[in-house]
């Protein structure tokens, strides 16, 4: 496993630890392989903040690009006891044809102190876009659960803006305008003129995708959040990529188990409602979902990822200070998956003859 080593002045350490809610970088420097880099770092993320083993992002700044990259993500994944569920749940997409930021494991060292296992996470951003030799485009964050695609908020209220929980990442503000006339659509057309208009604001056949792997991966707040839209300018359509997905595989963000027919075949959002009301959409959706389901999303084509897996993180499982397990009861929670997987199977090909 890659070693990476964070040096920084203990009075900004200090700064970061005074107030986990600022978003402001203080210099340090990183060291990978016999290379250091001048970067900038804070805590991300939001209910990982409030835990012992906090999430770093980290801005390159001299050189300005490492690996292709400027920015990347180090996610303690505290709360996922195996360590793997946004990984397995990232590489996922990737293979079902969603476009997904690529992760590794790492150790990370910050001071000299081992602070344990991280994953890696790739930005979703106009680098990553280079990088996968993808047309260039604004890039929107979904931030917080009122990226429903609703014009009501998770709490029944009606949002103060069509844009409310969505910040842009790559683009002008300009952007947001093309989202909000999107959401305009997607809750004021009759059923007809939606079926008519909205393949002029989104590559269809990629949202269903996505939505297939929301269901089986089973983030139930995947669908209102742990999302990022970018405007493809070649085809000037919305696609959607996953973000976030430690509350996956049988487990939700807290770490607590969940049944494997937690989530439904139809998922949620006021988007995918609509669109599973059109016939041809809902039957384009079976075809994608039975096609996962008997080539990607079994226990025939998972099993040996996971295995391999968890073969990588099982000899550090003990260099981690935050982890207070054996190499033993580390072996236990992929049981888990794999079960959760054969169920979750189960159910979405049960489920199948409803659509």
């Amino acid at each position: 496993m890659l070693k990476y080593e964070i040096f920084i002045n203990p009075k900004w350490l200090q700064k970061l630890e005074d107030d986990i809610w600022e978003d402001e970088h203080v210099p340090a420097l990183i060291k990978i392989g016999n290379k250091r880099y001048k970067i900038g770092l804070t805590y991300r993320g939001n209910v990982i903040r409030k835990k012992k083993k906090k999430s770093y992002n980290i801005i390159f700044q001299k050189p300005y690009l490492f690996d292709g990259a400027h920015e990347i993500h180090l996610n303690a994944e505290y709360d996922d006891i195996s360590l793997s569920r946004n990984k397995l749940s990232l590489d996922f997409f990737d293979t079902i044809g969603v476009i997904s930021p690529h992760s590794k494991h790492v150790l990370l060292y910050i001071n000299g102190f081992c602070k344990g296992i991280y994953l890696e996470l790739e930005s979703f951003d106009q680098h990553l876009l280079k990088k996968r030799n993808l047309p260039d485009g604004p890039i929107i964050y979904a931030t917080n659960y009122f990226a429903n695609f609703s014009l009501i908020s998770p709490e029944n209220e009606l949002k103060t803006s069509l844009n409310e929980g969505y910040t842009i990442k790559y683009g002008e503000e300009k952007d947001l305008s093309l989202l909000e006339n999107f959401i305009a659509i997607i809750n004021t057309l009759s059923n007809e003129e939606f079926e008519k208009e909205v393949d002029k604001f989104l590559d269809i056949e990629k949202y269903l995708r996505w939505l297939a792997g929301v269901v089986c991966t089973q983030n139930f707040d995947g669908f209102i959040h742990n999302y990022a839209l970018y405007l493809n300018s070649k085809t000037n359509l919305f696609e959607i990529t996953p973000w976030d997905y430690d509350g996956t595989w049988g487990r939700d963000l807290h770490g607590r188990k969940l049944d494997y027919d937690f989530v439904p075949i139809t998922g949620y959002n006021t988007l995918t409602g609509r669109l599973l009301h059109i016939q041809p959409y809902r039957l384009q959706y079976k075809e994608i979902m039975t096609s996962i389901l008997d080539n990607h999303f079994n226990i025939e084509a998972l099993e040996p990822i996971i295995e391999e897996q968890f073969q990588l993180l099982n000899p550090f499982i003990r260099t981690d200070p935050y982890i207070n397990m054996n190499e033993k009861s580390f072996e236990k929670e992929k049981d888990v998956i794999l079960k959760f997987i054969k169920k979750r199977n189960g159910y979405l090909t049960e489920k199948l003859a409803s659509l």
